[in-house]
């Protein structure tokens, strides 16, 4: 049956949404460029690496919290511990409820891979997860979203259990602030698109799990990568030419890696519950896994 024009439109749309959001973000550019002028920071500007990190944070400060409303239906529920196979659970579910379904709400000592400006700090304070939290380290080495993520955490009122830890995950040993396998909970939401060599900093975080840690997973994904379904060459060929020009306008954000691969080999798992992304359409470019693993 050929598709109907509602379905042409819809998958146009999906085609065109990365340029869209790649234009919004390069609209930031001449302003941060402006105010850094302003304000005499010239060696940022002659520093191609710290110019991304300011534009980027520029841009995330107002792309951030709308990126939160189209996914936190999903996210909210699987820190909730309400997510099994790809499946959420009602809000009704009680604990005993979740503990059969082999889920658990995010508690303990929690380590939050690359917060941003925190627009998630709101989801650690909520009534069904503040009183499982002891302690949350923000492991976010951009130093321009720093402020603004400070702010977040102390209106959320966790400004006593929220630490900004300011490195890299390659640097997180050596900062002294969390000791291998201290961490009951890793949270990543968006994130490991931008960490440099993903597959050793994956393993690297492993390494600060507890044995039965919970690792919360809401990534996009290369097509065809573990856990996603395979859409055919040209959806594979669209997203890597995508890619040429998404890492320098999305902060080095990387569209084609295969990071259920990554985590899943990171080191040995007693559970893997890790799935694409209910209801995806073929067209979008930027497929997402999420679930949980248990070491």
């Amino acid at each position: 049956m050929a598709p109907s024009f509602a379905d042409v439109k819809q998958a146009v749309a999906l085609l065109v949404d990365p340029w869209i959001f790649m234009s919004l973000s390069l609209s930031c550019l001449p302003r941060t460029i402006f105010s850094l002028l302003l304000a005499g920071q010239f060696s940022t500007l002659f520093s191609p690496s710290r110019l991304q990190e300011v534009w980027f944070g520029r841009f995330w400060s107002f792309a951030g919290p709308n990126a939160r409303f189209h996914v936190e239906k999903r996210v909210v529920p699987l820190l909730e511990g309400r997510v099994s196979a790809g499946r959420i659970l009602p809000e009704s579910a009680t604990n005993d409820d979740t503990a059969s379904s082999g889920n658990e709400r995010v508690s303990g000592v929690v380590m939050e891979i690359g917060p941003g400006i925190g627009i998630w700090a709101s989801v650690f304070a909520h009534p069904a997860l503040s009183p499982t939290i002891l302690q949350v380290y923000g492991v976010e080495p951009n130093a321009s979203h720093h402020a603004e993520l400070r702010q977040r955490v102390v209106k959320a009122g966790l400004g006593d259990r929220y630490e900004i830890v300011p490195v890299g995950i390659e640097n997180l040993e050596s900062s002294g602030r969390v000791q291998r396998e201290s961490v009951d909970c890793i949270v990543s939401i968006l994130c490991l698109c931008g960490v440099p060599e993903p597959e050793r900093n994956i393993r690297e975080l492993y390494s600060y799990l507890k044995p039965g840690g919970r690792w919360y997973v809401f990534e996009h994904v290369k097509h065809g990568s573990q856990g996603v379904r395979d859409t055919g060459r040209l959806m594979r060929y669209y997203q890597a030419f995508v890619n040429i020009f998404w890492p320098t306008a999305i902060g080095g954000c990387e569209l084609c890696r295969n990071t259920g691969k990554s985590l899943m080999e990171a080191g040995p798992w007693s559970k893997i519950d890790l799935v694409q992304m209910d209801g995806e359409p073929t067209c979008k470019v930027l497929p997402h896994v999420y679930g949980t693993l248990t070491k």
